[in-house]
């Protein structure tokens, strides 16, 4: 199977000397924006839709799993139609399997190759994800991995590690934290973050 890369990430705008992937990109959107192929409105509107694409997404689908069972019903069996009931436009591609960790499965993700990553819920990927050390080591010794995160995984719970690719991308439903039970549904979206939808975290109750 084919295992492209995601495109790149828009260039960052920081302080520091741009680097020779930053320079080759700006004299290829100019000279692209000079033939006509896109505008500079077009780049604007890209850069402000990669703007609303965070963890705050995936959040909102993991809340409503939490409270709201046929949904959660609905999101593990035919995930990308759950997502976009909630009004998030995944596109026709790639798929994307939402896997729910439980008392025997504890789910993490990694992508051997490169970065692929359910962009539109959880935002661009961290550069610890992106790192080699991650994509082989995950894979190799996943409940090591985890600790270093801060996640004990007990021994008679499974660790699955899952591969995203060009093709399918995976978000973890974490378990909703114990004591959770009085709050709203945008209180619980504010518990999930985006470690957690990866899976090398599980989610915590507030304070």
């Amino acid at each position: 199977m084919a295992h492209d890369h995601d495109p790149p990430a828009p260039v960052d705008g920081g302080d520091h000397p741009p680097t020779e992937y930053e320079l080759l990109e700006r004299a290829l959107r100019e000279l692209l924006i000079e033939k006509g192929v896109f505008t500079a409105e077009d780049v604007r509107r890209t850069i402000d839709d990669w703007d609303t694409r965070t963890p705050a997404n995936g959040g909102k689908v993991v809340a409503r799993a939490w409270t709201d069972p046929e949904y959660k019903a609905r999101l593990l069996a035919d995930s990308k139609a759950a997502i976009e009931e909630l009004g998030f436009d995944v596109g026709p591609a790639p798929q994307i399997v939402v896997l729910e960790n439980t008392p025997q499965r504890h789910h993490v993700v990694v992508c051997t190759l490169c970065s692929c990553y359910p962009r539109t819920l959880l935002g661009l990927p961290p550069d610890w994800y992106k790192s080699k050390e991650y994509r082989s080591r995950v894979v190799a010794e996943p409940r090591a991995v985890l600790k270093e995160f801060g996640t004990e995984v007990p021994d008679d719970v499974e660790i699955k590690v899952v591969d995203s690719t060009a093709d399918l991308r995976y978000l973890v439903l974490p378990a909703r934290p114990a004591g959770t039970e009085g709050l709203s549904e945008d209180e619980l979206a504010a518990l999930v973050t985006r470690d957690c939808m990866v899976g090398v975290t599980n989610a915590s109750a507030p304070g």
